[in-house]
């Protein structure tokens, strides 16, 4: 597992995008807790960054539903429950399935070797069982269906449900077994779009998605 200070490299960038960024990453794979204490001094002082810039990125991220603010108490990692993160899987299937339609109606050659590149490196990931990395281009390859959709609602919606419910999806895809299953619902995906076929691509992503509560309501 990648840890903070990896992240935050040996010459820190202390932009606000940055430091968001870095957070964001730490809550996702479970570097921070969640409820843990996020104290914008200590954070400042990680990062080499100034307490404004600390305090944006944690506004930042509590507009994404990531981290609380308490009254007088600062900030903490915001917890979401197993049912919540069905919820917000529920409502992604819908978003994320017209995203990936989109894509595959509009995608280009040059994107289609992309998606087949990023296909190959997912399979390689499960297969010398790399599950950091697979979860990466997992990420990876949601960032990219909601860019190349080229719906801007769309997609903005998506990736603040996708950063609340991706901390369980994170620990699935920790699970060899579960990387087995979930990385051909992905070639699946990818399949459908380069095939550009919007209806195979929305019904693999709902074919995923579902899959993917299935597997969190076994371990709720």
């Amino acid at each position: 597992m990648s840890t903070i200070a990896e992240d935050e490299g040996s010459a820190p960038d202390t932009s606000e995008q940055r430091v968001t960024d870095i957070i964001r990453g730490a809550i996702v794979r479970g570097e921070y807790a969640p409820n843990q204490r996020l104290i914008e001094a200590d954070l400042s002082d990680t990062f080499g960054a100034s307490r404004a810039t600390v305090r944006t990125a944690l506004l930042e991220l509590a507009n994404e539903g990531l981290v609380e603010r308490l009254p007088n108490r600062g900030s903490r990692v915001r917890a979401i429950s197993v049912d919540e993160a069905i919820e917000i899987l529920e409502v992604r299937i819908g978003v994320e399935g017209l995203c990936s339609a989109k894509t595959a109606a509009s995608v280009t050659d040059d994107e289609i070797q992309e998606f087949l590149r990023l296909r190959e490196d997912l399979i390689d990931a499960v297969a010398d069982g790399d599950l950091v990395e697979y979860s990466r281009l997992n990420q990876r390859l949601d960032e990219r269906v909601r860019v190349l959709s080229r719906h801007a609602t769309a997609a903005e919606v998506l990736a603040r449900l996708h950063a609340q419910s991706v901390r369980h999806q994170f620990k699935l895809s920790s699970r060899p077994q579960r990387a087995k299953v979930s990385v051909l619902e992905h070639a699946a995906i990818i399949d459908a779009i380069v095939a550009r076929d919007p209806g195979a691509a929305e019904q693999a992503v709902r074919a995923h998605l579902l899959s993917v509560i299935g597997a969190l309501r076994e371990i709720a």
